[in-house]
Order: C-alpha cells, then structure tokens, then sequence
C-alpha cells in the first residue's frame, strides 16, 4: 500500500479529513506517520488516536531552518513516502528540502492563489472588500505558495463577516478538496511535470482544474 507522511503545526482538521478519507477507502494509502514541528498540538493527539507514528521535531531545538529540515527529511525519509503531504505546516522551507520532495509534495493554502499567498488570508481579503474567497492546492516549489495550482474551491464573503466566520467557510472546503487531491495522486492521475501540473495526462491551466458545477 501506498505511503504518505503528513507534516503539522496545529490542530491537525486537513489531517484528519486525509485519516478519514484513507480508512473509507476514498484514497488506497495509509497515513504512515505525523510529523509536527511543534508540541502539545491537537495534530498530535488526532494521530495518536488513529495509531499512526507521531513525531515532534521542534523548530526551536535548531539553529538554522537548514539544520532543521536536514532532520525532518531524514525522519520522513524513514518511512519511504509516496507523498508529502503539508497540512497547516506554519514552516518556510528550504531549498534542498523542496528539491528533494519535488513533484511528491503538496500543500493547501487558504486563499485564491496567486492572490494573498502568505499569513492573515482571510483578513486580506476583508480589508480588500472582496466578494469570494477560497482555497487553493498545490504542488510545493521553491517559491512560497506559488507552486502550480491543482484545485480550488470558492466561497463567498459576505459584507458582515469577520476572520472567523470566513475561516470557517474555507475549512469545510479544504477538507473536501485536499483528500480529493491526495486521492488523484495517490492513483497516478496527478503529476508535476517542468514546473506544471497534469491531471489524466492534461496540463491544467494556471487555476487548477475547474468546475462550475
């Protein structure tokens, strides 16, 4: 069966939607272990009570983000992964460490990328007045948040709404898209290939695949 290792920082919900879609079957993988850089998150325990290997490496030990990830990647390397997956990782990466899962590794960000790729999405996109927000997956790169787009999801934004109200609404998106994408991967529809994104063979445009449906 297939591998993945999840990378955390919190308390784990897009973790938990990839534990649930792997015991229902939806994706033909195991969640073979957790990683976290931080302790005392919720992630941790939501792995503890799926019996998967659990693993601390906090960033505060190290001195350099290097030196960090140098150790991180040895730890998941252990497992032979198939895919990485980042959920709510709260790290920048290293070069090396993006090069050495290229192609193997995903993240999701909650904002329409290229739109507000960073912190605070939600607030962003308040202040901007706009009217729809969302969620985007992604294959990791070099550039922060800017690796090619695989799957969106919309929300609206209403003219009441505060941080907490459209995080709320991104969340329940997130944790319908990123099994879906581990899914696709995990049965070599999906691939990156010279920088771009290819579902079933098919380059995807620069939103990811799209329905209106």
């Amino acid at each position: 069966m297939k591998k993945i290792v999840v990378l955390v920082s919190g308390s784990g919900s897009n973790l938990q939607a990839i534990i649930d879609s792997c015991q229902s079957k939806l994706i033909d993988a195991q969640v073979a272990a957790v990683i976290s850089n931080k302790p005392d998150v919720f992630a941790l325990e939501r792995a503890k009570q799926a019996e998967i290997p659990a693993h601390v490496i906090n960033h505060k030990d190290f001195t350099s983000r290097e030196e960090f990830d140098e150790v991180v990647a040895k730890q998941i390397d252990q497992y032979q992964p198939d895919l990485v997956v980042l959920a709510g990782y709260m790290r920048i990466l290293t070069p090396k460490f993006v090069q050495h899962y290229t192609g193997k590794m995903l993240n999701i960000h909650p904002s329409l990328l290229p739109k507000y790729p960073g912190l605070h999405t939600h607030r962003r996109a308040i202040e901007a007045g706009d009217s729809e927000h969302g969620t985007s997956v992604h294959f990791v790169t070099e550039e922060l948040d800017g690796g090619p787009i695989i799957l969106q999801a919309k929300v609206p934004v209403f003219a009441d709404d505060n941080e907490e109200d459209v995080a709320s609404r991104v969340l329940v998106q997130e944790h319908q898209i990123y099994p879906l994408v581990v899914k696709w991967f995990i049965a070599g529809r999906l691939m990156m290939k010279d920088g771009q994104a290819y579902l079933d063979n098919e380059r995807l445009p620069a939103q990811g695949y799209c329905s209106e449906d």
